[in-house]
């Protein structure tokens, strides 16, 4: 789901820039099999670390599936957390995964893009999307940018992806086909996700030097998430 996304796009272009020697998106992007990226800290570290919640929205959003409230919190070493429903997002590049032709409500674009200035796929690339500002909370004044590291964890599981799109104001709580494989969940746009108990902790400052570069994702999601499950 891709919202206005004139600052996205301004702030990706600019951080891009940082990348003296690019690697080619085909050996950063990952494949088709998916596993939950798992270790330590384990799925239960970190929920245990978001088990109190200091509320820092102007109220709450709406799970995306079920509509019922949800906070964002804000956590140790300026982390944000909220637990949510998981719809899936299939929006970027076309694929045999996500085109018009598999999601009713696909679009072929992202409201941030990788190194090469192109949509992210959302069948290769582990992603979260984040409701656009409103007077419920601002991503952007909380410090958080363009492709920084979210863990999500679900039964159990852990996988980290990047802050990739942006979606309605009022709702949250959705993530692409890459992360929504890679845990396990029903990965269909249209019948998809998960109801509940999807839990999102987004770490400010870790975005991978290479947006789409999974593995350095998880590298700068683990040390972060260690560091928010130590001092939780």
């Amino acid at each position: 789901m891709t919202w206005p996304r004139l600052a996205i796009t301004a702030a990706t272009a600019l951080l891009s820039l940082t990348s003296l020697a690019l690697p080619t998106h085909a050996t950063t992007a990952r494949h088709a099999a998916m596993a939950p990226d798992n270790g330590v800290p384990s799925a239960a570290d970190l929920l245990a670390a978001t088990a109190t919640c200091r509320q820092v929205s102007h109220g709450a959003y709406h799970n995306a599936m079920t509509k019922a409230p949800v906070p964002v919190c804000g956590g140790a070493n300026g982390a944000y957390f909220w637990t949510s429903s998981m719809t899936i997002d299939c929006d970027g590049q076309r694929t045999a995964q996500c085109s018009e032709a598999t999601d009713k409500h696909f679009r072929n674009d992202t409201a941030v893009h990788r190194s090469d200035h192109q949509p992210f796929d959302a069948a290769v690339t582990p992603y979260v999307v984040l409701p656009w500002h409103s007077a419920i909370w601002n991503y952007t004044t909380a410090g958080i940018r363009p492709g920084d590291v979210v863990a999500v964890i679900y039964q159990g599981q852990v996988e980290y992806a990047v802050f990739g799109d942006t979606g309605k104001e009022e709702k949250i709580g959705e993530a692409s086909y890459a992360t929504a494989t890679a845990l396990g969940i029903n990965n269909n746009p249209n019948t998809g996700g998960a109801r509940e108990g999807v839990t999102y902790i987004v770490f400010p400052h870790t975005r991978p030097a290479v947006i789409e570069d999974h593995d350095q994702a998880v590298v700068n999601g683990r040390a972060a998430a260690a560091d928010f499950a130590h001092h939780g």
